[in-house]
Parts: C-alpha cells; sequence; structure tokens
C-alpha cells in the first residue's frame, strides 16, 4: 500500500493496465489497448498491463511471464480462453483471470489503475488495486453489460441478473472516470450513474496502418489471383452468435448470379465458425463468390481491407447491439473504404451522414440488390471512399483519440490529489 508518488500536471504517470483479452499486432484481434498504450508510453509515461494468454497451456503451467511490447511492460497469466467455449468454460476463464489480476495489480507501482472491459469483472481487480494503493480508478466500457447478454438471453434467472446489475452499479460508481466506447454506451451508464464523469473515445481509425500499401498487398495478390478484378466484399472478425455471419452468407447466396464479379471474403474465427462454413456449403456459394478464411494477425489482415471495396459489419437483430463500436469498422475507414452496416445507431447515422458507407436490410434479398447497385456505380463507390477517409481522419483518428484517452487518466490522477 501507499505507493501512491506525487505529480505535477504534466509529468509522467504510473498506469497499470488491466484487459484480459489483450492483444498485439502479432496476433489476431482488436488492438486498441496495445495502440494506447504504447501511445502513453511515447508521451514518457510508464504502462505495465496485465493481460491473459490465451492458448491452451502448455505443461499445465500457469505461471506468469513479461515481455515488453513497444515500450509497455506486458505481464501475462496463461487462461485459455477462446469464443467457441461452453459458457460456463468462459466464465471459468473470467474468474481466472480476476483472482490472478488481483494478485499481480496490486503489487505493481501505480498513479491510476485503469480496466477495460469487457467482462465487466475486470473491475473487480482494477478497484481492488486502486484501493490498496490509494489510486484513482478509471473503467473503460466496451459493451454495455449486462443489458447486452440479458438480450442475448445468457443471463435468464432472477438471481443472476441481480448480481450482475450490483457489479455495473458497484462498477461504475467505483471509477473515477468512466471511458465509453459510443454515444449510446454512455447513455447506459448515465442511466445507472447520472452523476458519473464519462467521456465517449470510440474505437479509431490507424489510418498510417491501414491507408498505407506495403509487400503485403503484392504478397496479397499473388496468393490469391481468384480474386483478379473482382470486387471483394470483406468481413474481418469474430464469428460469434452476435455477429451473425451467416447472414453474408444469404447475401452472397442471393448475389451469385445477379452480381458474378462480387465476392465475398469472411476472415475470423469463433462458435460460429463452422456453421458459416456448412451454411456457405448448403448455398453452394464456398468457393464460388464466398471464401472463408480462418483468424490472421492485424499486420497481414491490412493488406484485405485495403483490397476490399466494401467492408461490412454486422450483428443479430438485437436492438441493444446497435450500441457497438466494432473495430472493423474503423479498420474500414482507414483504409478509405466504403462501410456497411446491417443495423441502426450511432455508427450507421454517422455513416450516413458522412456519405461513407450504407445501412443494408436484414432481408438478404433486398441486401444484395443493395450491393450491387452500390457497386456497379464507380462514381458512388470513389464518393465513398473519399468520405471514409475524411471521416477516419476528423473524427476517429488514432492519434487525436489518444490525447483524450490521456487527458482522462492525467485528469483522474490531478483530481485525485
Amino acid at each position: 500500500m501507499g505507493q501512491k508518488a506525487g505529480r505535477g500536471r504534466g509529468e509522467p504517470v504510473r498506469i497499470v493496465y488491466i484487459h484480459q483479452h489483450f492483444m498485439t499486432p502479432a496476433m489476431s484481434g482488436g488492438t486498441r489497448s496495445y495502440e494506447f498504450a504504447r501511445r502513453l508510453v511515447q508521451s514518457g509515461h510508464q504502462v505495465a498491463v496485465i493481460a491473459a494468454d490465451p492458448r491452451p497451456l502448455v505443461d499445465g503451467s500457469r505461471d506468469w511471464y513479461v515481455t515488453v511490447e513497444a515500450g509497455v511492460q506486458v505481464h501475462w497469466v496463461p487462461v485459455p480462453y477462446d469464443n467457441a467455449m461452453r459458457p460456463w468454460r468462459r466464465i471459468l476463464a473470467f474468474a481466472t483471470f480476476l483472482l490472478a489480476a488481483c494478485r499481480r495489480a496490486a503489487r505493481l507501482p501505480q498513479d491510476v489503475v485503469f480496466a477495460t472491459s469487457t467482462p465487466l469483472t475486470v473491475a473487480i481487480p482494477g478497484a481492488w488495486s486502486a484501493t490498496r494503493n490509494s489510486v484513482p480508478f478509471v473503467l473503460e466500457v466496451r459493451d454495455l453489460w449486462p443489458t447486452v447478454p440479458i438480450a442475448m438471453g445468457a443471463l435468464r434467472s432472477w438471481p443472476s441478473r441481480k448480481v450482475a446489475f450490483l457489479l455495473e452499479r458497484w462498477a461504475y460508481g467505483r471509477a473515477a472516470e468512466v471511458i465509453a466506447l459510443s454515444p449510446d454506451m454512455a447513455n447506459g451508464v448515465r442511466k445507472v450513474r447520472p452523476n458519473a464523469s464519462i467521456t465517449v473515445i470510440p474505437n479509431a481509425a490507424d489510418r498510417d496502418l491501414f491507408g498505407v500499401p506495403s509487400g503485403v498487398d503484392e504478397q496479397l495478390a499473388l496468393e490469391n489471383s481468384w480474386l483478379a478484378e473482382r470486387r471483394l466484399i470483406l468481413y474481418a472478425g469474430t464469428f460469434g452468435r452476435v455477429n451473425g455471419v451467416n447472414y453474408l452468407v444469404d447475401v452472397a447466396g442471393a448475389m451469385k448470379d445477379k452480381c458474378p464479379e462480387a465476392v465475398f471474403v469472411l476472415i475470423g474465427g469463433g462458435a460460429e465458425f463452422e456453421r458459416v462454413h456448412q451454411r456457405a456449403r448448403d448455398l453452394q456459394v464456398l468457393g464460388r463468390n464466398c471464401f472463408i478464411f480462418d483468424r490472421i494477425p492485424k499486420h497481414q489482415i491490412v493488406a484485405w481491407f485495403r483490397r476490399a471495396s466494401v467492408v461490412v459489419s454486422t450483428v443479430i437483430d438485437v436492438p441493444e447491439l446497435s450500441a457497438n463500436s466494432a473495430n472493423k469498422v474503423f479498420d474500414g475507414l482507414a483504409a478509405g473504404r466504403p462501410v456497411a452496416v446491417n443495423h441502426g445507431g450511432w455508427i450507421a447515422e454517422a455513416l450516413r451522414e458522412a456519405g461513407a458507407g450504407l445501412e443494408l436490410s436484414r432481408d438478404p434479398a433486398v441486401a444484395a440488390d443493395q450491393l450491387a447497385t452500390f457497386l456497379s456505380s464507380e462514381e458512388r463507390i470513389a464518393s465513398a471512399s473519399a468520405a471514409a477517409r475524411q471521416l477516419a481522419a476528423e473524427d476517429f483518428d488514432r492519434n487525436k483519440l489518444a490525447v483524450s484517452f490521456e487527458a482522462v487518466l492525467t485528469k483522474a490522477v490531478q483530481e485525485a490529489k
């Protein structure tokens, strides 16, 4: 205890950053935490990340190990995890990380503790470490929890819902500052804690990474000659129940004859991966106008985004999911590509106002017509691409949002004095 050190305004801050699903560019998945953490280090701060290594255990070892990623000290604890796991196994993984993170985080030098969901249980080691060391706690909300799990039918019993709502209320109330990834999420937090100090910092567009062609692009073209000059409709993300990727296979089925020059490429992994494969086989589109690939590292996926004619982001028809802030949307914008979504909400509104994409019907046949019409117009594609680049630069640039992110953490430290 008592590790809190005096810090003047603008001076370096020691940050303990808790994120169970932390990813580097060499891994497959969102790298928001990595990108913000490395920028904090570049600004002179000291960052220690507490993360889980989701790979299967080797020799049953659960020993911590430490790596340095772009100046960020990352403390890894082996906790096997995959979206395809049964619910009880995922809950066990969350609980295992929670206990391990409590012990590790509290021992590290710190001026502020930052925890990012999901799951919301990361608030427990975050608040525990902050309390033990008399420093402020900042919480990032990536999903409205338990609103989304309840809407999805994952929390059905009254006791489980009661506990979940208590955890939500406690977590928001314990945080000195809350970062929300969308305006809708911020509104959800305010319904629980009207007086919470909330800053909206959405997922971001890494224009330097996605907007600059490299040798990876040439390799993509050489290894996938079947692409040729075809119009590429890209989905790159999780194949989970929430994402409803089968919808895109159905759209591909509706487009195979009316727009043969269009090809769907679906990249990722998760609980629905094999079901999506089977659906594509059943509709006889697999290998014809629908190609499905397993997860690939971030530094390779960028070439697919640059090659795409349209980037798509989908969720199942659950209204609560429209608050999402999907990485693939911002990666598409960073690459200067039109983005299509099949849901309403703040992202659909931003795309519509900027002219950077389109909102697809939930009816696959209608969505197929929308995409075919869009792809038939070079002028419309060019206009939407330009609008996407402008939206990425003006509203979602990673470097700009990193400044806001740093300001929230330093504000929490200053106000705790």
